[in-house]
């Protein structure tokens, strides 16, 4: 049973947006800190977002700031990635994860993680 769920992802051209979305499937995720991460094909899973649970307190991969937003809406069990002015290198599967405890920026802080999905940036 899938517990985290991404979607939202596809083609789009540099300088485009698109609106990731995270929707927990067989249990609620309201009370844990959320994240995304990106991986591209032969390099690391590295860190673009987190959120904590209560939405009070969002932090950013240098490399994304002022370009993405994080947020949720816990009442729907939803984190979003909202991506602007998106660029070629932003192309990965783009992942959400929950976590309870450890660095945010770390990959191994995190618990539970969904399926991915792919956003790829044309030049």
């Amino acid at each position: 049973q899938v517990q985290l769920v991404e979607s939202g992802g596809g083609l789009v051209q540099a300088g485009g947006s698109l609106r990731l979305s995270c929707a927990a499937s067989g249990r609620t995720f309201s009370s844990r800190d959320m994240g995304w991460f990106r991986q591209a094909p032969g390099k690391e899973r590295e860190f673009v977002a987190t959120i904590r649970w209560s939405g009070d307190s969002t932090y950013y991969a240098d490399s994304v700031k002022g370009r993405f937003t994080i947020s949720r809406d816990n009442a729907k069990v939803t984190v979003y990635l909202q991506m602007n002015s998106l660029k070629p290198e932003d192309t990965a599967v783009y992942y959400c994860a929950a976590r309870l405890y450890g660095n945010y920026y770390l990959v191994t802080s995190y618990d539970y993680w969904g399926q991915g999905t792919q956003v790829t940036v044309s030049s």
